[in-house]
């Protein structure tokens, strides 16, 4: 059996609180794929695997989310969202409301 990673070794994460502003209707699957082209056109692909990006929460009724992202590339992948203009062919933009250290804060102060 392996053993677990200990604290020190694990990478850190950050969550970053966002909304989506659009007129029509998104799904989950249109928000990740809107964010990870995005990403891929201005980070790269290695600079996209180092991200670990990853769609935690998102509510289509609000249009808010909460994304999962390293420590170390909260910026890039900040500035990558920026780039969002559209999302099927519908104009959308894509705004970080706030950065947390646990999704539990990420929903309280930004989502709620």
């Amino acid at each position: 059996m392996l053993k677990p990673i200990p604290p020190t070794q694990r990478e850190r994460n950050r969550y970053l609180a966002f909304e989506a502003i659009s007129d029509s209707p998104l799904k989950r699957d249109e928000i990740i794929r809107a964010i990870q082209n995005s990403c891929l056109n201005f980070l790269g692909e290695l600079g996209t695997s180092k991200t670990g990006l990853w769609l935690m929460d998102w509510d289509a009724k609000t249009k808010k989310g909460i994304l999962k992202v390293t420590h170390k590339t909260v910026d890039e992948v900040r500035a990558s969202m920026a780039l969002v203009k559209e999302i099927n062919r519908q104009s959308c933009i894509i705004r970080v409301l706030g950065v947390s250290g646990t999704v539990k804060k990420a929903r309280e102060k930004f989502i709620s």
